[in-house]
């Protein structure tokens, strides 16, 4: 009897030694995944050489955004010249997916009713992160540096950056005049703008760029940068050095003539549906950097200060038509001369040419 209760006793101190040992195990993987409460989700994609490459929530995927006509397409050409860097065409879808999931936090009904039904906020953070990796890994040509460029992504950052926590992100900003001449000339559609009217839209901008650089200086500049298009334009060796440095990516000299990659195996890859095609299958040019002067109502010019205060705010002159961007680099000049001159041709290489050029 002595024994049997001897043996109980070393056997239940062997039972609580292995759950102890399991539930150190089980803290410690835990604690190396960063995030308990969710399902780590990964994605394999082969290349065209057959490499595969093994994407996750951990993976440091790049997020370009901004308000539409802000350079966002632009942007997003000069990092897709990059070999180590596949950004591709908008997926249209992501934004929508976002939206909709932040329609279920913001809707205390619809988070009762998933909570009665026993779907988490945990259960749908994995199923959204599980979506947006799928899309932004197949969308195109794996590579080293993801990248995703839908302008609208940006209001999500706060977001975003939780669930994939070694992004980064890329604000582009650009003068609020110019993006909306460029919004209005071009009938781009753009929900909540009324394209009838410079006030409105001017307006609509001022919230929509505000909102995302609140969201941009929440998540951080060690993840955040804010790049004007106007820099972009005028002085792009300067400005891609400090993007690609922020991204931690090698300089490479191709980012500067992306025009040159469109439609090449592992370039650049455009779409005929979004507006800005006909545009960046030209180098870097001035051509569309003061098209909005002379084209604002009076009235509006007079009221810019109120109407969008975020001008003011972004460093740009609301009084000034046009304000002073700064000095181009000779190479720059170089290419608004041949665009100008007509010397500039459509690259044979152009994978979907746009069905139409658009004013």
């Amino acid at each position: 009897m002595r024994l049997s209760v001897r043996r109980g006793f070393i056997l239940l101190l062997c039972l609580f030694g292995v759950y102890g040992a399991v539930k150190a195990l089980y803290h410690m993987l835990m604690c190396q995944s960063g995030n308990p409460h969710s399902l780590r989700v990964s994605v394999v994609v082969k290349g065209h050489n057959q490499t595969l490459y093994h994407y996750n929530q951990d993976s440091p995927i790049v997020f370009v955004g901004g308000v539409p006509r802000s350079g966002t397409t632009l942007m997003r050409v000069m990092l897709d010249a990059h070999p180590d860097i596949r950004c591709g065409e908008e997926t249209r879808v992501i934004p929508r997916i976002l939206s909709l999931r932040h329609g279920w936090r913001r809707s205390e009904e619809d988070r009762w009713a998933l909570e009665e039904e026993e779907i988490t906020q945990e259960m749908l953070d994995s199923a959204t992160a599980a979506f947006l990796l799928e899309v932004i890994a197949r969308h195109g040509e794996p590579a080293p540096l993801l990248c995703n460029k839908d302008p609208f992504t940006l209001k999500s950052s706060i977001y975003l950056s939780k669930l994939f926590p070694n992004s980064k992100f890329l604000l582009m900003v650009r003068d609020g005049r110019a993006s909306v001449h460029s919004m209005i000339s071009r009938q781009v559609t753009i929900a909540g703008f009324d394209l009838s009217s410079y006030r409105d839209c001017l307006s609509k901008w001022s919230q929509a760029i505000e909102a995302m650089l609140f969201q941009c200086m929440l998540v951080g500049s060690t993840r955040c940068l804010t790049v004007h298009y106007e820099d972009l334009v005028l002085q792009p060796r300067t400005t891609m050095m400090t993007v690609l440095e922020f991204l931690n990516v090698p300089w490479n000299e191709g980012v500067l003539h992306h025009e040159q990659a469109i439609g090449q195996p592992g370039g650049v890859s455009l779409s005929r549906i979004e507006r800005s095609t006909d545009q960046v299958i030209k180098p870097v040019n001035l051509e569309a950097l003061t098209r909005w002067v002379g084209h604002i109502p009076a009235d509006v010019l007079k009221d810019m200060h109120n109407i969008a205060p975020m001008l003011n705010k972004l460093g740009y002159d609301p009084s000034a038509n046009p304000p002073d961007y700064g000095q181009p680099d000779p190479e720059v000049i170089q290419n608004t001369e041949k665009v100008l001159k007509g010397d500039f041709k459509t690259p044979a290489s152009l994978k979907r040419p746009s069905q139409e050029s658009i004013k």
